[in-house]
């Protein structure tokens, strides 16, 4: 071998044992070790730029092997504690109980049996769970065919955006039918194919080997016509609307917010794939997919993003009273069907906002005089989550009790799933397990989301987060504030163009705010 690969051959050796090591069938692990030496040995052959490709080859199929499994991990919720979740509100404790327990394990019988702790299971696992997924077609400009170990604030996004279709299109009571007959996760085996599937997957990069063609196109995007409250009301449309807003994030090209479409996106601000997105930075890339989705469905909602925690009225209801693509010559409306709770109809021409807000809600760690205020948000039906998590370690915060954040995990690595497929299976996109964060260990960038379905809407919310905004004697700045008129009315943004504008995490050296990262320290 080469000396100047030497560095990169050890790092190989180091990953091929640790590889071997984290698992304990020893048939697998033999399979797996001989596989990775018998490519160390074609390296021996190969340029210093075959061995670069190798080396990301590699690394994407360790961080394969890392996410690839999930350990069980018990949570643990109080019985005489309130869950709240995205709004809704839970209690374990039955009315007839009087036990003295504290706590109890989430498991499978305590959940049928403490109060109407089955509702909360299925609220839960009904929410759309996007992970870490494997073997789909290459990424724009990379040879990565996985996001394993770098992709979960992506993914995050991703959820959070994925509450908010839900709660356009199915309203926020809809519950998925077969949520209460998901598995938990547990530790699953490396198994003898899995590993030899991954030494096949790097042989071929070695030998030049095609990769696999992309899936077909998706199917046609929801066009729901307005006919009636009753019909949009029945099962199968329901399920139409649900299958069909999970396509929208399936691992492909053509896929209208899918990881493909992301990635290109965020080459723009200068993120490679791979590299790791912040939440602000995430907020403005789903602002752009939002924006520039073809899909027909998705003509009647659209996205805005706050510039330094301060979100402007003006522009808010500026981007209600826009015109969809293809709304109004459709004469369709995207509603959900109909429910008792949902909110009235919204008039063809005025579209639903995704609201996203970026905040820093500290310096090193978060406040904890912003604890309250995070209840608060999440206490709030139209709220659909934070996006967040620890240290580099992205998740999707959706509720909590006590002092402890309930949230879902994208760090699971999963198959790809190719959705262009009319019946293709949902269960890998529904969470049966919620975590649970402390608010001590939250990181503390983050954005906050919100629905608003229209004008009136946007009225509503804005009075009611006013109120929660008001700072208390410990908190000397609010979370984030709002400012009537526009963002260009306060000349914000000086002499930038129109590009850096739309992407403010790329600065001017005009602007002397003091910042960290994509936030501004108040």
């Amino acid at each position: 071998m080469r000396i100047g690969a030497h560095s990169q051959y050890n790092e190989y050796i180091f990953l091929t044992n640790a590889a071997v090591n984290v698992k304990q069938d020893r048939r697998s692990s033999t399979c797996l070790k001989d596989g990775f030496y018998s490519l160390v040995v074609q390296m021996e052959n190969k340029g210093s730029d075959d061995v670069d490709k190798l080396k990301t080859k590699v690394l994407s199929a360790w961080h394969n092997v890392k996410y690839s499994w999930a350990l069980k991990s018990k949570t643990y919720f109080s019985r005489n504690s309130p869950v709240l979740l995205l709004g809704k509100c839970y209690h374990f404790k039955a009315e007839d109980d009087d036990s003295p327990t504290e706590c109890y394990e989430a498991s499978d019988e305590d959940l049928v049996t403490m109060g109407n702790a089955e509702t909360f299971r299925r609220d839960f696992a009904s929410r759309v769970w996007l992970t870490y997924r494997e073997e789909f077609p290459p990424l724009p400009d990379s040879t990565l065919t996985s996001d394993c170990g770098w992709g979960c604030m992506l993914r995050a996004g991703q959820m959070m955006l994925a509450q908010a279709l839900v709660l356009h299109f199915l309203g926020r009571d809809w519950t998925w039918s077969e949520a209460l007959n998901l598995q938990p996760l547990d530790t699953e085996t490396w198994t003898t194919s899995a590993a030899k599937r991954l030494v096949a997957s790097l042989e071929a990069s070695m030998q030049g080997s095609p990769s696999r063609s992309n899936p077909g196109p998706l199917p046609v995007g929801l066009q729901v016509h307005a006919q009636g409250a009753a019909e949009e009301a029945d099962a199968h449309l329901r399920k139409v609307y649900h299958r069909t807003l999970v396509s929208w994030f399936g691992d492909t090209p053509s896929a209208q917010l899918g990881l493909h479409r992301l990635v290109r996106l965020g080459l723009v601000a200068g993120r490679q794939a791979g590299d790791w997105y912040g939440p602000a930075v995430v907020a403005h890339i789903f602002k752009k997919a939002v924006e520039e989705a073809t899909d027909p469905g998705l003509a009647g909602i659209t996205a805005y993003v706050s510039q330094d925690c301060t979100v402007y009225s003006g522009d808010v209801i500026d981007s209600h009273r826009a015109t969809g693509l293809g709304q109004e010559s459709a004469g369709r409306s995207d509603e959900p069907p109909s429910n008792s709770q949902d909110p009235a109809p919204s008039p063809v021409g005025n579209r639903a906002v995704i609201i996203l807000i970026p905040v820093r809600l500290g310096g090193e760690k978060t406040n904890p005089d912003y604890f309250n205020f995070v209840k608060s948000i999440l206490g709030l039906e139209y709220c659909i989550g934070i996006i967040g998590g620890k240290p580099k370690q992205a998740c999707y915060f959706v509720g909590f009790q006590d002092d402890s954040l309930i949230y879902m995990d994208p760090h699971y690595c999963q198959s790809f799933v190719d959705v262009s497929t009319s019946d293709f299976p949902l269960r890998s996109y529904h969470c049966p397990s919620p975590k649970k964060l402390p608010f001590s260990k939250m990181d503390p960038s983050c954005t906050i989301g919100f629905y608003s379905r229209s004008v009136q809407d946007y009225d509503r919310i804005r009075q009611e987060l006013s109120k929660v905004l008001q700072p208390s004697a410990k908190e000397k700045y609010p979370a984030f504030t709002f400012m009537q008129g526009h963002s260009g009315d306060y000349d914000l943004c000086g002499g930038l163009t129109p590009e850096k504008k739309e992407w403010p995490f790329i600065h001017t050296p005009k602007r002397v705010t003091a910042t960290t990262g994509d936030f501004v320290l108040l």
